[in-house]
């Protein structure tokens, strides 16, 4: 599995009040609405600056807070690529692999914002384009790529009834 995409880049502790605020994941169960405010509080255009397939890229502790699905979901709906940072809290980390979303561990220090990357996860590498560098993930085991690749848990154990690891 291979993608591209450009860096939208935050810092360490960015909890999932800041993915999206508590104004709105309380009014709401559309995702697709609050997709439309991910990141408000931090920048009040960024859902206007995010394409499809862009990558959120922070370090320590991204996800941290409450462990309401929304954040996660929020995000998945906005169509972001991936997300790599140097730590997830735990919760939001299996989260994010139930729902099928991207997520890579690796040291960001290097990678700025606005940087084109390349993530290649069964290779084990992300290649940042702008800089020309390569930066090392830490390797998801194939039984978490599996469920990435369905789409997630619910639909991994739809298509094939039981776990197979």
């Amino acid at each position: 599995m291979e993608l591209k995409g450009k860096v939208h880049k935050f810092e360490d502790d960015i909890n999932t009040d800041y993915i999206i605020s508590g104004r709105y994941k309380f009014k709401t169960l559309d995702m697709e609405e609050l997709a439309q405010h991910i990141f408000e509080d931090i920048d009040p255009d960024f859902s206007k600056k995010m394409a499809p397939g862009d990558f959120i890229v922070a370090g320590n502790n991204f996800g941290c807070g409450s462990s309401r699905e929304q954040a996660v979901l929020a995000l998945k709906h906005a169509k972001v690529g991936a997300i790599i940072a140097k730590s997830f809290a735990r919760i939001f980390f299996r989260n994010g692999i139930n729902a099928g979303l991207i997520l890579v561990e690796a040291d960001t220090d290097l990678i700025s914002h606005n940087d084109t990357l390349r993530i290649d996860l069964a290779g084990g590498k992300i290649f940042n384009e702008t800089k020309n560098e390569t930066i090392q993930i830490k390797p998801l085991p194939d039984f978490l790529l599996r469920i990435i690749k369905e789409g997630g848990v619910i639909n991994y154990l739809k298509k094939y009834r039981d776990f197979q690891i």
